[in-house]
């Protein structure tokens, strides 16, 4: 049944992928109208997580950032499908990176790093970092249950030279890189949601106390590796810049959970200025004290 739902599904994200981005975008333009307006999907988590995190927004307020969400939402959907055939040159050009000297700095110090990423803006298009940098360079990911879309996702974030591994298997293959010398750099989406009992640490993250996930920081001072946030800010429909925030070139240096403070800070700012851009549909908050 795997196999047979990757043969029938594979051929139409493939001729949807070659379409013309203008022409993706007025397909996302429908696709809002009926998942916002029709089908409604996950709108009660979407209006929940705004008014929790954003008390004080008027009911307008909170309808304006949900709309803009699911807009965006959908355009991420089409962007995600075109990253099956897009070009470098086009890639290049619509998702941009800004001082990427200071990786160069790090690979020169030969300095591995941890990219701490958060579900903001569009983390899928970053897999186009390993053609600007000279580390090794992995994307970490939670494997799907399908085979199949496990292997064309691998694929797809691989395919400017990026390795695709999952997140039960990076620590001990950067063990093995540090031990051989190999400069490597590995992106993390570091503000998930942990298990409700199986966390280490909790802090707020947008003014609500919640369990949050400090593997990234505890890997980067295992290995001695630096810490840098990925700041990516959406320009506007289909163009993205990204810069780098250098949180701790030496992580051994910092007391336990002040480099996930400083991710969550970071993040944090962002949603406030631009907070349509977040991954609101995803249930952040559900282990936060009542």
């Amino acid at each position: 049944m795997q196999r047979l739902l990757y043969y029938l599904l594979y051929p139409i994200l493939w001729l949807v992928s070659i379409l013309p981005m203008w022409l993706l975008y007025i397909k996302s333009s429908a696709l809002y109208i009926i998942t916002y307006y029709i089908i409604g999907y996950r709108k009660k988590v979407v209006k929940n997580n705004l008014n929790l995190v954003f008390p004080d927004h008027s009911p307008e307020e909170i309808n304006r950032i949900a709309k803009g969400f699911y807009k965006h939402l959908c355009d991420i959907i089409f962007e995600t499908i075109k990253s099956l055939t897009i070009s470098e040159k086009e890639i290049r050009k619509r998702f941009q990176f800004e001082n990427i000297e200071m990786l160069q700095q790090l690979y020169e110090k030969d300095k591995s790093f941890l990219l701490m990423c958060g579900h903001y803006a569009s983390w899928e298009w970053s897999f186009i970092l390993p053609s600007h940098i000279n580390h090794k360079s992995y994307a970490v990911y939670k494997k799907l249950d399908n085979p199949y879309f496990d292997t064309l996702v691998k694929n797809i974030r691989g395919r400017f030279g990026a390795e695709t591994i999952t997140n039960k298997k990076i620590v001990p293959l950067l063990f093995r890189n540090s031990k051989k010398n190999i400069n490597s750099a590995a992106l993390i989406l570091s503000d998930q949601s942990p298990k409700k009992n199986a966390y280490k640490h909790r802090d707020t993250f947008m003014g609500i106390d919640v369990p949050v996930f400090t593997g990234t920081e505890e890997l980067a001072k295992r290995l001695d590796f630096a810490a840098v946030y990925l700041k990516i800010k959406k320009v506007k429909r289909g163009y993205y810049k990204a810069s780098f925030e250098l949180l701790a070139e030496n992580p051994k240096e910092y007391p336990g959970f002040e480099i996930t403070r400083m991710f969550l800070t970071e993040i944090e700012n962002q949603i406030k200025e631009q907070p349509e851009f977040y991954l609101w549909s995803h249930k952040r908050w559900k282990h936060r004290i009542q």
